[in-house]
């Protein structure tokens, strides 16, 4: 079982949010979290409970959510379980229930004019084993190629990234292959490459491939600043002239780029995949 933190203002106990799910619990994660960035002014609680596979399992957690509840404040509760008697188990507890797989299923089974299959795990599994293979060749082929280690195969690259150091290239080449089977990848700007203002000789043949990411000067000295604090490689003027260098080189060569300093990886990363 996995417990997250989020930390906000107020001094009341923090109400409880539960994800529950008969595999991962990403989706329940992902589409609850979804619906709580609505309410950014409240203090939670987050508590991700996997693999909740038999009805004895799902009695321990309806104890564990009724003790919660017993204590503090009503607990909140996304479930995306499959099997129907593990939903009527966990909908007995105390906490506020959110079904969001039966919400939905009826109506896709009245549309598609069939019955859903009932098996847990299908979003995150290897139930469609070529394209989980895919994926893992993905992540592989983005490991390699992470900051312009190795130059071997890059014409197989559907993306490649290019920025500054510390500007977001590894985290969403790696999104980008584990969630969407991208090849992805990432070669970094340095203060050599800003003299001819031409792409760095490797990349010339796939000008085409390379997407630019940038900065606020602000932000990218915050982050270095944690890797080398006082270095010249940290310091504000440093991150602001290969900052504005970089997005002159993208503008002089066409390299389409976005602003990472405000966005997540997923924002980011579907950024990407719309303007490509």
């Amino acid at each position: 079982m996995a417990e997250h933190h989020t930390v906000g203002a107020g001094t009341l106990p923090a109400p409880t949010v539960f994800f529950l799910s008969d595999s991962t619990g990403i989706t329940a994660e992902t589409l609850g979290n979804t619906l709580l960035t609505q309410f950014p002014g409240h203090r939670l609680e987050r508590r991700t409970i996997p693999f909740i596979t038999t009805a004895e399992q799902a009695r321990d957690v309806v104890a564990l959510i009724d003790r919660v509840a017993a204590a503090g404040p009503q607990p909140i509760i996304f479930s995306t379980t499959v099997s129907q008697d593990i939903r009527a188990v966990l909908s007995q507890s105390q906490g506020q229930f959110f079904d969001l797989f039966d919400a939905h299923i009826g109506k896709l089974e009245q549309t598609l004019g069939s019955t859903a299959n009932g098996k847990p795990g299908q979003a995150h599994g290897v139930g469609d084993a070529v394209r989980y293979q895919l994926r893992m060749a993905a992540v592989e082929y983005a490991i390699e190629h992470d900051d312009g280690q190795s130059l071997r195969a890059l014409e197989r690259a559907e993306l490649i990234l290019i920025a500054p150091s510390r500007c977001g290239k590894t985290p969403t080449t790696m999104y980008l292959a584990l969630q969407h089977g991208i090849l992805a990848a990432n070669f970094p700007l340095v203060e050599e490459d800003f003299d001819t203002m031409t792409l760095p000789k490797p990349l010339l043949p796939f000008a085409s491939k390379c997407f630019g990411l940038t900065s606020q000067p602000v932000r990218l000295s915050q982050i270095r600043q944690e890797r080398r604090p006082g270095s010249n490689y940290a310091s504000l003027n440093q991150c602001t002239f290969e900052l504005r260098n970089a997005e002159d080189m993208y503008r002089t060569n066409n390299i389409p780029y976005v602003n990472s300093a405000s966005m997540s990886v997923e924002e980011i990363s579907a950024t990407i995949l719309q303007r490509i």
